[in-house]
């Protein structure tokens, strides 16, 4: 062995050593409840709670599917399914709900003189000063039929009664929309201050309208935040459990309702384990996404 690999192994080995506290840590906080969530959504559900320890893939099946109690046939889970696409609808829907506000918000922003656009960014990120809990009920207080929206339409003369827009799927969306905002305005934000704007001068002096300087220069400039954000809003969104159960009730649930339900009141914590995985997978795939959109950004500029 020569004096240069003789001298490499022991920093190898030191390296290593400084390494292992990080690398017990992410094993013991990460991968390992991660694999006790997949052994358990292979186990039977308990009598009262818990798992047994009885190999089954009944809690995959029952994502999509479940059995008739009385002829023992198959059907689908349209309880479970109707969970899912109201999931995914609410959350397309924020998504393209905070970019048609956060895009006006975050170029407003970026073309703001410079000493002014710390105040504005202030304003952007005083609502993450506050708990998400007291925001949503803030919302709450505004549309419920006693709230504040319904008080003043009343006052005015424009309605008779109420307008039911609490524990709807309007209020939910609303809901998260108001809380996710913020994640897509400061993407934006970052992506509009880099924009040269001499382009859209030039744009505009090659005859372009402002609807196709818009759509042939600015969006794909600022496209890595467009990205970025849309993911940031996408993902929580997924998975959010306070705005669904405080402004959606127990009618207007979305997946962690469901998870949350399997793990308490339902006591089926196999099917809420593979419920867990299976909105992991969603946001894995969007991360692909995002991961092949940026990938693709950069080879086009590269």
């Amino acid at each position: 062995m020569t004096g240069a690999a003789a001298t490499a192994l022991p920093a190898a080995r030191a390296r290593w050593l400084l390494l292992a506290p990080a690398l017990l840590i992410l094993a013991v906080g990460a991968v390992g409840p991660l694999a006790v969530v997949v052994i358990y959504s292979f186990l039977t559900p308990g009598d009262y709670a818990g798992v047994k320890w009885i190999f089954s893939g009944e809690a995959w099946v029952n994502l999509f599917l479940q059995q008739d109690i009385f002829d023992d046939t198959w059907q689908w889970a349209d309880a479970h399914l109707s969970i899912f696409w109201r999931t995914l609808l609410l959350s397309v829907g924020t998504t393209a709900a905070t970019l048609v506000l956060g895009f006006p918000t975050a170029w407003f922003i970026a073309t703001r003189p410079k000493r002014s656009r710390s105040f504005w960014l202030f304003l952007v990120t005083v609502p993450f000063w506050c708990n998400l809990l007291v925001r949503t009920f803030a919302i709450m207080q505004l549309i419920r039929n006693e709230g504040v929206i319904n008080t003043i339409l009343r006052g005015l003369g424009l309605i008779d009664q109420p307008i039911q827009m609490l524990y709807t799927d309007f209020a939910v969306g609303l809901g998260m929309a108001y809380v996710y905002l913020p994640l897509m305005v400061l993407p934006l934000y970052a992506s509009i201050e880099k924009l040269d704007f001499r382009l859209i001068e030039a744009a505009y002096d090659l005859y372009a309208g402002p609807w196709r300087a818009l759509t042939r220069v600015v969006l794909p400039l600022v496209r890595p935040g467009l990205v970025a954000g849309s993911i940031l809003v996408f993902i929580p969104a997924l998975g959010a459990y306070v705005v669904p159960r405080m402004l959606g009730g127990g009618n207007r649930m979305m997946i962690g309702n469901l998870i949350d339900l399997q793990f308490g009141q339902g006591r089926n914590w196999p099917l809420g384990a593979s419920l867990a995985l299976f909105l992991m997978l969603i946001v894995l795939a969007a991360l692909l996404l995002y991961v092949r959109q940026v990938g693709r950004g950069d080879a086009r500029n590269g």
